[in-house]
């Protein structure tokens, strides 16, 4: 059916609705007053046990109060399919017909979007197991519909009518072709029995990548004495086991690292069926519906259009910038020591910080909102109602920071409801949740943010606030809903604002005296970053090349035998034995073939600071014309008019290359200065 599984409301005054629903730990600032927004995060909330107030179940969805609800609602959703599909298929062409797609793809999306959040991200296993199940349930349905010939043949006679299409707004012309390129990809154009076979393939594949995807995240285990006793207290005891959850990379002990890489990358046989088994069910479809592999099945419709063959070229580009000495790479990341910053930049700062930058360039305010009995998972999750100066209520992020055991290890922006134009006239306002891993406030002190934190932060928040400031006609296309390597850009685009001190400036200051951040450590953040800029951009281009290899013609060997050629042509330093880091990428299910994207989208977001923001970050001109033209259309136009219209040109390989090299130019003699100093 062309789905991809991807009236005022009320909000309060920040602080006093806070304060009045939960208690609030001391706040660690003395000096000044922090504003409402850095209060609601700086501050220790214990909710108390409310028995006056009806359970309004997750994401204020009654029915999700428990865990049959989700039964409920996916049934639902299933019966509101059918009548929709029966809709559609009776409706002459016209917009009538690409509306009743979008509700249809809405009813379905509303429900798996969710599930497949709630399937990572809840603390109780039940849920966890029921909104997979969903996950499935619903993704089957998909799988099939997108081969319903009648379903297709409705949308396809409008697309043929060329006197109706014609007259068609751009965006509902857009959104009509891209539902017509789901069919497609999905093989509606085979006969009957590859049909079904397309769809046993598409089933398969949501299995896998649910398989996969959750092995990603599991801890290995070792056995205590296999490793030096003064290490233990670094890692998760189980009994006479050790649980190793990551990589621990920001460890100061260089035994600590090297255990968490060889004891987390450790080969898992059963892993590594699925990872191929995976792989090879992509080529089947990919073949079966008639692309010469997954990768061109992929790319097809996004910036790069087809397979990219230019990262080996942006290597030979960057190579002559990664002779520097192992140990100038290997030294703490960029040189400098983060719990010298971490103390300016406590979570509440950074999130002050945020809301100044948001109001400066779009008029737009993040207020705390105190949750209702029920509607988030855990107490630590704060949410935050999006207002605009003059529009209202924008939307809801809810923020899911700190640490806990049952979380994934990688920070992440989901969207729970896209945002859609209804029919009185009112607007389905978006939702979404932020996932970071940051530690936990102490009795002495407030959460605080590495440099890493802080920059990762800010372009998780790039993510929201696409989905905010975006007002499409249709859900499909709202906000992140967009070609993959164009999604990244806005967030992206936030992390050149966290390393401006222009910004920083605004709100970084000392948790315990407010004294602000000093310019010449800002300084020196941003150069020592340039230091190894190129080892971090070899990085990106040896993962993008590596995800193409293993989406393009397929090979008769492993999944590890083609990392390690890949790593011996693409990345400095050599494979380490006996590790298969494919097994932790999980990134291949999301983006398969197209990783890239990270690069493509990096070198746009470059530009655009470049040519726009820089002589002037604040500027609220500048910010509304950036909304304008690329945040307001999400998937709803073609994302090189977007860049375009933002560059006023449209820019060529070689200017996406050229962005790239720059940012790797560092000033040596500064750098050298400031370290010195």
């Amino acid at each position: 059916m062309g789905l991809k599984l991807s009236g005022p409301l009320k909000y309060a005054t920040p602080l006093v609705c806070l304060l009045s629903h939960a208690t609030a730990a001391r706040v660690w600032r003395t000096v000044t007053t922090w504003s409402p927004v850095a209060a609601a995060f700086n501050a220790r909330v214990h909710r108390r046990l409310d028995l006056f107030h009806q359970n309004v179940g997750l994401f204020g969805v009654p029915e999700l109060s428990s865990v049959g609800g989700f039964e409920v609602v996916q049934d639902r959703a299933l019966q509101e399919t059918q009548q929709l599909v029966e809709q559609a298929c009776r409706c002459p062409p016209g917009v009538q017909t690409v509306e009743i797609f979008d509700k249809l793809s809405d009813s379905l999306c509303r429900v798996a979007d969710m599930a497949d959040f709630i399937k990572v991200a809840h603390p109780d296993p039940s849920y966890r197991e029921a909104s997979e199940r969903t996950c499935i349930n619903i993704g089957t349905m998909v799988e099939r519909l997108n081969t319903n010939v009648d379903l297709c043949k409705s949308l396809k006679d409008l697309l043929d009518n060329e006197e109706i299409f014609s007259k068609l707004d751009p965006e509902t012309r857009r959104v009509a072709e891209l539902f017509l390129f789901d069919f497609e990809i999905s093989g509606i154009h085979l006969d009957k029995k590859k049909r079904k076979e397309a769809v046993n393939l598409n089933v398969k594949l949501l299995d896998l990548s649910n398989q996969f995807l959750m092995s990603c995240h599991m801890p290995n285990r070792i056995e205590k004495r296999a490793l030096p006793e003064h290490i233990h207290q670094h890692f998760t005891k189980d009994g006479n086991y050790i649980q190793i959850g990551g990589l621990n990379a920001d460890a100061p002990d260089d035994l600590v690292r090297e255990v968490a890489y060889k004891v987390f990358l450790y080969p898992n046989e059963n892993v590594m069926h699925i990872l191929e088994e995976l792989l090879s069910c992509r080529d089947k479809l990919a073949r079966l519906v008639g692309y010469e592999s997954y990768a061109h099945r992929a790319l097809k419709g996004t910036m790069a259009k087809s397979p990219v063959r230019n990262s080996p070229l942006l290597y030979r580009r960057i190579k002559p910038g990664l002779n520097l000495p192992l140990g100038v790479i290997r030294a703490e990341r960029f040189n400098i020591e983060p719990s010298l910053y971490s103390p300016y930049f406590s979570l509440g700062a950074c999130m002050e910080g945020l809301n100044g930058l948001f109001t400066q360039l779009y008029g737009v305010s993040l207020l705390a909102e105190q949750p209702s009995v029920g509607e988030v998972w855990s107490e630590d999750v704060r949410k935050l109602a999006v207002v605009h100066e003059t529009e209202g209520l924008l939307g809801y992020i809810y923020c899911d920071f700190f640490y806990r055991p049952d979380k994934p290890h990688q920070d992440c922006h989901f969207t729970i409801r896209g945002g859609r134009q209804l029919e009185d006239g009112q607007y389905q306002l978006p939702i979404v949740v932020l996932m970071l891993n940051l530690p936990h406030p102490t009795q002495s002190a407030p959460t605080l943010l590495s440099p890493g934190m802080m920059e990762n932060l800010f372009h998780e928040m790039g993510h929201a606030m696409h989905s905010m400031l975006g007002r499409t006609r249709y859900q499909h296309v709202t906000g992140t809903r967009c070609v993959t390597d164009f999604a990244e850009v806005p967030s992206i685009l936030m992390e050149y604002f966290a390393t401006d001190y222009r910004v920083i400036s605004q709100f970084a200051r000392h948790y315990q005296t407010g004294q602000p951040l000093p310019q010449s450590m800002v300084a020196r953040l941003c150069e020592s970053k340039k230091v190894c800029g190129a080892a971090d951009t070899q990085l990106q281009v040896f993962y993008a090349i590596m995800d193409q290899v293993y989406h393009g013609k397929p090979q008769n060997r492993s999944t590890t035998d083609i990392m390690i050629d890949m790593q011996k042509k693409y990345y400095g330093l050599p494979y380490v034995t006996n590790t298969a880091w494919q097994l932790r990428f999980s990134h291949l299910v999301g983006y398969g073939a197209k990783y890239y994207s990270y690069l493509m989208s990096r070198a746009v977001a470059s530009m655009v600071w470049k040519q726009c923001f820089y002589k002037d970050p604040l500027n609220r001109e500048t910010g509304e014309r950036y909304r304008r033209e690329m945040l307001a259309h999400g998937g709803g136009k073609e994302p090189m008019l977007m860049v375009e219209g933002m560059l006023q040109k449209r820019p060529s390989i070689e200017d996406f290359v050229n962005a790239l090299v720059s940012d790797l130019e560092p000033d040596f003699e500064t750098f050298i200065m400031d370290s010195e100093g």
